[in-house]
């Protein structure tokens, strides 16, 4: 439904001809999808700022309309971007990685630009499990996006380091998509075959706030250091015939950052009010000033993805570089 939904709208922004614009008019309305988590947080503040709005007045497009949809996983979102339907993508660098090695050299989608760098956590409620090998056929283990989400590429990692890469997927058959909430609700309950859960801040906090629910691994531990969880990417078209709100995205989200580095509190609270979430504003605040958690448009350890998914045969060709999955400006930060 969603899929269809989607691709109407792209069909509708056709026949406005205003909005899909001209060889010499940029677009007038753009969409623009986020996730769910405290990871999202620059692309809340410039939702509630409208700060695209505000760079792209600068870049002399006035009453620019923008709307912001919310997807649970990186599939779905990705079938919008190629649609036309959805202008600005996000989510795990797994997902990118992919779309870029299926539209290379025809649609050419390529990173915008990282959004942070933080660890994701695979937690349990299972007492009998410590590591991977203890996950059994009993065992259900939910992520945004079965064999595609950053959790599940990531969880496919991990399977090649403890089995050998030869059984990269060897716990694929224990996945099941659900989005961050569902997944947390599910598992936490202790009523559904859910009893593990490879998600992000803050839910992976606030199911170690249960007792009975401890961590098997982090993202950090399988790509040995920090790493970028969540990126933003569009199609070279767009990016081609709309520089200047190509530009008025990347200046946002550049405010967005700094905004949050100078105003952490204030960005907690933002956050609460953006996801309509009744946690404390405390606990918020701790995840955004731990120190493992940045907000940066600095791709960071990107590689390590794409060399696994071409190693494994999951994508058909390689990046000699981070830089070719990237647009070029982020060229100039020390990315990897």
């Amino acid at each position: 439904m969603i899929r269809k939904t989607l691709v109407a709208a792209a069909a509708g922004v056709v026949m406005l001809g205003g909005v899909a614009g001209t060889a010499n008019a940029e677009m007038s309305k753009i969409t623009v999808a986020r996730q769910y988590g405290v990871s999202y947080l620059p692309l809340m503040v410039m939702q509630q700022h409208h700060l695209i709005e505000k760079h792209a007045k600068e870049e002399g497009i006035d009453g620019l309309k923008v709307q912001w949809v919310k997807f649970a996983g990186g599939n779905v979102m990705n079938d919008a971007l190629l649609s036309g339907s959805l202008q600005f993508a996000s989510g795990g660098v797994g997902p990118l990685v992919k779309i870029w090695a299926k539209t290379h050299g025809n649609l050419n989608v390529k990173g915008v630009s990282a959004l942070n760098a933080m660890p994701l956590y695979l937690n349990t409620r299972n007492p009998n499990i410590h590591s991977l090998k203890d996950f059994t056929s009993k065992d259900k283990i939910a992520l945004p996006a079965v064999k595609v989400s950053i959790q599940a590429v990531t969880l496919q990692m991990a399977a090649a380091q403890e089995f050998g890469e030869k059984n990269y997927d060897k716990l694929d058959k224990y996945t099941v998509s659900m989005s961050h909430p569902d997944g947390m609700q599910a598992m936490l309950s202790g009523m559904s075959e859910v009893d593990a859960h490879f998600t992000s801040p803050p839910y992976q906090y606030k199911e170690l706030q249960d007792p009975k629910v401890h961590t098997v691994l982090t993202s950090f531990q399988v790509l040995g250091g920090p790493a970028t969880f969540n990126v933003v990417w569009t199609t070279s078209k767009f990016h081609d015939n709309n520089p200047k709100l190509y530009k008025a995205f990347t200046g946002a989200l550049s405010e967005a950052i700094d905004w949050i580095h100078n105003n952490q509190r204030d960005a907690a609270k933002l956050y609460l009010k953006a996801a309509h979430s009744k946690d404390p504003v405390d606990f918020i605040y701790k995840i955004i000033t731990d120190p493992k958690v940045s907000y940066t448009m600095t791709p960071k350890h990107t590689t390590k993805y794409s060399d696994f998914l071409y190693k494994v045969g999951a994508i058909k060709v390689k990046p000699e570089s981070w830089k070719d999955m990237f647009f070029s400006n982020v060229h100039d930060l020390p990315g990897s």
